[in-house]
C-alpha cells in the first residue's frame, strides 16, 4: 500500500532538487544538488523529525563511468548540538532500504552519542535508482513493491538488459558507499554500522576501495565466509532448525514448560507437522516456515512453547496473540514509503553471491525440509535464479588487507547468521588493529533492535576505549 501522501512528497522532492541545482541565493551562490537539504518527508512521521536528504550520482557500472549514472539516495540525522563525528549506517538484505534504521534512532544515539547519523539506500533500494525502473517507481501500481502483472513484466525487463542488471553488485554497492563516505565526511571522525548483509558490503568496501579515515566498524550480526558453503543462503533452514531445537532443548530442560507441554518439546513439534489438522490452523499452513520465522526475536521466540500447547490443546489464542505481535511489528518497520524491499535485487545478489548450490533443484530443496522442524523461505527462491546471476568478481571471498578496531556483536542463537559463522570469518580477517568479538547470549539477529540494552553497552563502551565490555550480556 503506498504512503498516502507519498506523491505529494515525491513531487515536493523533485522540485526542491531542481531548484537547488538551477537557481542562485540571495547572496549568488548556487547550492549543489548533491547537498543536504530538508526532507520533504520530515514532517510525515516524527521519526524522521529534522532529518536532511540528498542525492548523489554514481556511475552505473565504475568500469565505464562515462557511461550510464544512477542516483544514491541519503539521509541525515544530525546531532543535537556540535557533532563529535558521524556514524554510517549500512542495511542489510541485500534489499532492504535505510528505512530499517529510523524506529532504532534513539539506540543509535545512545550508543554513538553526539554523532551525526547518515543513512544511505543502496542502489536498488528504496529512494536510490532501482533495477525495474518502471514496476518499482513510486507511482507504479503498488509503490516501490512490485503487484501483480508487475512481477512478470518486471523480471523480464531484468533479463532484456542483462547488462544493466549486472551492474546491481556487492562490489559496485562497495564502490557507492565509499563515494558517499568521501562527499559527506569532510575529514570528520567517522564511524561505520554494518548489519547481516550489511557486513558484506561493509567489509567488501574495506576490501576493494576503504575510506581514507574511519575511527572503528561495528558489525552486527556478521555473515559466515563468503566461500563457506556450509552457512551459504541454500543452507538456511539448516541454520534455522538447529537454533529452533535449542528453544525446544531449552523448554524440556525447564520442568514446568515441558509439563505445559504434557512432554517432550520436540515431540510437540513434531507432532504438530505431522498433524495435517493442527497444522491448517497455522498461518500459511506451513507450521516449520511459521515456527522458523517466531526465531528471530526473543518475544515470539519465547512463546513457541505456548503456541505448541494452545494448538494441542484446541485453544488458538497464544497464536493469535503471536500474530498480533507480529503484524505490529511490521507495522513499525513498514511504514515509510521506502520500507519495502527489493526483491529483485535480493534475486540478483543472492543468486550471484550468496549461494553456493546454483544448481539446487525444488526436489532437493523439499528433500532436506522434509529432515527439519523449522525451515526458511531461502533456499525455495534460490530455484530457477541463476539466469538473473552475474559472474563473481575478483574480489569475492577476499579479506582486508587492513581494518580499523573492530567491533563484532553475534548471538549464540542467531537463525541468520549463526554464531559459529562469524567466528570462521573472524579468524580471516586482520588482527593488526584488533578485532572485539562480543557474544549476546541468546541474542538472535539483528542485534540492535532485538537487543538494544547489549547493543549500547557495547557499542559505546567500543567507541570510547576501542574495545569491547568486558562483563557479558544476555538477553
Amino acid at each position: 500500500m503506498k504512503h498516502p501522501t507519498f506523491a505529494a512528497v515525491v513531487a515536493l522532492w523533485g522540485a526542491l532538487v531542481l531548484g537547488s541545482s538551477s537557481h542562485a541565493s540571495d547572496q549568488g551562490t548556487a547550492t549543489r544538488a548533491d547537498e543536504f537539504i530538508g526532507c520533504p518527508d520530515a514532517k510525515e512521521d516524527d521519526a524522521l523529525a529534522g532529518s536532511l536528504c540528498a542525492r548523489f550520482s554514481a556511475p552505473l557500472d565504475y568500469a565505464e563511468p562515462s557511461r550510464e549514472r544512477l542516483e544514491l539516495f541519503v539521509r541525515k540525522f544530525p546531532a543535537p548540538g556540535r557533532a563529535a563525528g558521524q556514524v554510517w549506517l549500512v542495511a542489510g538484505g541485500p534489499g532492504e532500504s535505510g528505512a530499517s534504521f529510523y524506529p532504532l534512532l534513539k539506540t543509535l544515539r545512545a550508543a554513538f552519542p553526539g554523532y551525526d547519523l547518515l543513512v544511505p539506500d543502496h542502489r536498488g533500494t528504496g529512494f536510490s535508482s532501482r533495477l525495474c525502473q518502471k514496476e518499482e517507481a513510486a507511482d507504479s501500481a503498488d509503490g516501490f513493491a512490485l503487484q501483480g502483472a508487475e512481477w512478470a513484466t518486471c523480471f523480464e525487463a531484468l533479463e532484456s538488459d542483462s547488462k544493466r542488471t549486472r551492474a546491481f553488485t556487492i562490489t559496485h554497492a562497495a564502490y557507492d558507499l565509499r563515494a558517499l563516505m568521501e562527499r559527506y565526511s569532510a575529514g570528520r571522525p567517522t564511524w561505520l554500522y554494518g548489519v547481516s548483509y550489511g557486513t558484506q558490503l561493509v567489509l567488501r568496501m574495506m576490501t576493494v576501495a576503504p575510506p581514507k579515515r574511519l575511527e572503528g566498524i561495528v558489525l552486527d550480526s556478521l555473515v559466515p565466509p563468503e566461500t563457506t558453503e556450509q552457512w551459504d543462503l541454500s543452507h538456511r533452514s539448516a541454520v534455522v532448525d538447529e537454533v529452533g531445537r535449542a528453544v525446544l532443548a531449552q523448554c524440556d530442560a525447564d520442568p514446568g514448560c515441558r509439563a505445559r507441554l504434557g512432554g517432550s518439546a520436540v515431540a510437540a513439534m513434531q507432532g504438530l507437522v505431522d498433524d495435517s489438522k493442527l497444522s491448517a490452523a497455522v498461518p500459511g499452513g506451513r507450521p516449520k516456515l511459521f515456527f522458523g520465522a517466531l526465531l528471530d526475536s526473543p518475544e515470539p521466540r519465547a512463546r513457541i512453547p505456548l503456541v505448541l500447547a494452545g494448538l494441542r490443546g484446541g485453544d488458538l489464542e497464544p497464536l493469535r496473540q503471536v500474530q498480533r505481535d507480529l503484524e505490529a511489528l511490521s507495522a513499525r518497520f513498514g511504514r515509510f514509503p521506502q520500507s519495502s524491499i527489493s526483491i529483485p535485487l535480493v534475486s540478483v545478489i543472492s543468486a550471484s553471491e550468496n549461494n553456493a548450490r546454483p544448481g539446487l533443484t525444488k526436489a532437493q530443496v523439499e528433500a532436506e525440509a522434509a529432515r527439519f522442524l523449522f525451515v526458511s523461505s531461502l533456499p525455495g527462491q534460490l530455484v530457477g535464479r541463476t539466469s538473473l546471476s552475474y559472474p563473481r568478481d575478483e574480489w569475492f571471498g577476499r579479506s582486508p588487507a587492513a581494518l580499523p578496531p573492530v567491533l563484532v556483536l553475534q548471538g549464540d542463537m542467531d537463525p541468520k547468521t549463526p554464531h559459529a559463522g562469524a567466528q570462521a570469518h573472524i579468524r580471516l580477517l586482520p588482527k593488526a588493529a584488533g578485532i572485539n568479538l562480543f557474544t549476546v547470549k541468546g541474542g538472535p539477529h539483528f542485534l540492535l533492535f532485538t537487543a538494544p540494552d547489549c547493543f549500547k553497552a557495547a557499542v559505546s563502551t567500543f567507541v570510547q576505549k576501542r574495545r569491547a565490555p568486558r562483563a557479558a550480556c544476555s538477553i
